[in-house]
């Protein structure tokens, strides 16, 4: 196990220009970004030696809902940062461009404060062809929204050109569908592929299967051998980062593939041949929830009864309220001896039905 500040100095002095880590969120991935920050930081002027987008990007866009006025002039406030200074040299345009992929479904408008120097102050968003009535649009839109500002930042003059060692991606596909995360894949990947040679880039989520379509991308994709050195070896590098609080692991990939539901059922054998822990049963939830979209189902309940269990709505009811995010805490708490039964005969019916090989620890 390692701290945090082991784990960033782990990363900074990896020869790869390309870093994908996949972690679970809570595991720490928003401390390792500030610690990489503060690690990679110019010890003479102090000044970030990257650029970031992280949590606290994403923290930078607050809704007003307006609510005393009957929503009337609801908009995205965009909180001051030292980032303000570069809107001057974005306009719509240009952030429209970052979100044709998307095929956006509103329209929206940049309002510019009587300062210049202060950049812009709020977005407002419309129905498309209606600039009449402003509109809040959902999560998942806010989040490629800001994703997209921030692609449109990246390339301004004055902030990723001035920070020139690194770029510090923080899980930029939360609350986004899998289409979208598919499309945000390639967003990342064109990044990769235009800044790679000059610059590290650290990629992490919490989501296996945009890391995979990454994965994918620099191994199998059209510009694989750009990803290549003259003897084959990659020029990127995967982990996986496990652990909690200050106690943490930085994992290497079996054969470079992000092959999570293998670690997740890797962990749980173990369990099952030592000891079961209630957060065991959150693991157990994302294997079953990962067949059935493997099965293109929508419940982890036609995966139960696809491997003998007959009376599978108790069974997903005990599976999911021993996956309560509370409960996923307390990793000290054992699950009674009838949980323990349903934990075992839900994990052997997965073994015998699937046939997975399971990679040795």
């Amino acid at each position: 196990m390692s701290s945090v500040t082991e784990i960033a100095r782990t990363l900074k002095d990896t020869k790869e220009n390309i870093i994908l880590i996949y972690a679970f969120n809570a595991t720490g991935k928003t401390r390792l970004s500030v610690e990489y920050k503060n690690l990679t930081k110019n010890p003479d002027d102090n000044l970030h030696a990257g650029v970031y987008y992280n949590a606290f990007s994403e923290d930078l866009f607050v809704w007003d809902n307006d609510t005393e006025n009957g929503e009337q002039n609801i908009k995205l406030d965009i909180r001051f940062s030292s980032l303000n200074r570069l809107h001057g040299s974005m306009t719509e345009e240009d952030i429209d461009k970052k979100l044709l992929p998307y095929k956006r479904k509103y329209d929206f408008f940049l309002n510019l404060n009587s300062d210049p120097e202060k950049g812009f102050d709020s977005i407002v968003f419309y129905k498309k062809n209606d600039t009449s009535t402003p509109i809040k649009i959902s999560r998942g839109e806010e989040r490629i929204f800001v994703w997209c500002f921030f692609l449109t930042l990246f390339e301004v003059e004055g902030w990723a050109d001035n920070h020139t060692e690194h770029f510090f991606i923080d899980d930029p596909v939360s609350s986004l569908d899998d289409h979208n995360i598919y499309v945000t894949a390639y967003t990342v990947y064109d990044l990769l592929l235009r800044e790679f040679e000059n610059r590290k880039i650290i990629i992490t989520s919490h989501h296996f299967g945009f890391l995979t379509i990454l994965s994918d991308m620099l191994g199998k994709g059209s510009n694989a051998d750009k990803f290549r050195n003259r003897d084959k070896s990659k020029k990127y590098k995967e982990f996986i980062l496990e652990g909690n609080n200050d106690e943490l692991s930085l994992i290497k990939t079996k054969d470079g593939v992000f092959l999570y539901h293998l670690r997740l059922l890797q962990i749980l054998d173990q369990a099952k041949n030592t000891e079961v822990f209630t957060f065991h049963f959150a693991l157990l939830r994302q294997v079953l929830e990962n067949i059935a979209s493997f099965l293109g189902v929508g419940q982890f309940s036609y995966v139960l009864e696809q491997i003998g269990i007959s009376d599978k709505e108790r069974i997903a009811f005990i599976v999911n309220a021993l996956s309560h995010l509370n409960v996923y805490y307390q990793q000290i708490d054992k699950p009674v001896p009838d949980n323990l039964e349903v934990f075992n005969q839900v994990l052997d019916g997965i073994m015998k039905k699937y046939e997975f090989i399971i990679p040795t620890a």
